[in-house]
C-alpha cells in the first residue's frame, strides 16, 4: 500500500504549478506529504473533508477547493485516504 502511496503522490506532484501535497487518513493521520506542504496541516484537512462531506450527506464526496492571492488548496477523499493539492496561482 505504501509503495501505492508514494506513487499517487508523486504524480500529484508531477503536475503543472503543483508546489506541495498530503495524504491523509479520515482521522487525521499524514500518511505522506511532498513539496510544500506541512504535515502539521493532516488533521484540519480530514476535518474539512468531513464537514464539508456533511452538507450534502447523499452525494458522492465533495471537491473542495480553498484560495488566497497566491495558493490554491484543493481537498479531495476518495475512500479512506483523504488529498490535498496546494497549487500555486501567483503567476
Amino acid at each position: 500500500m505504501e509503495r501505492n502511496l508514494v506513487k499517487t503522490l508523486d504524480d500529484m506532484y508531477a503536475k503543472e504549478g503543483v508546489v506541495g501535497c498530503i495524504l491523509v487518513d479520515h482521522s487525521g493521520l499524514c500518511l505522506e506529504v511532498k513539496g510544500d506542504a506541512s504535515s502539521d496541516s493532516a488533521g484540519l484537512i480530514a476535518a474539512i473533508s468531513g464537514l464539508v462531506a456533511k452538507l450534502e450527506p447523499k452525494s458522492k464526496a465533495p471537491i473542495i477547493s480553498l484560495q488566497n492571492d497566491s495558493r490554491q488548496c484543493i481537498i479531495h477523499r476518495k475512500g479512506p485516504v483523504v488529498g490535498a493539492i496546494y497549487k500555486d496561482i501567483s503567476t
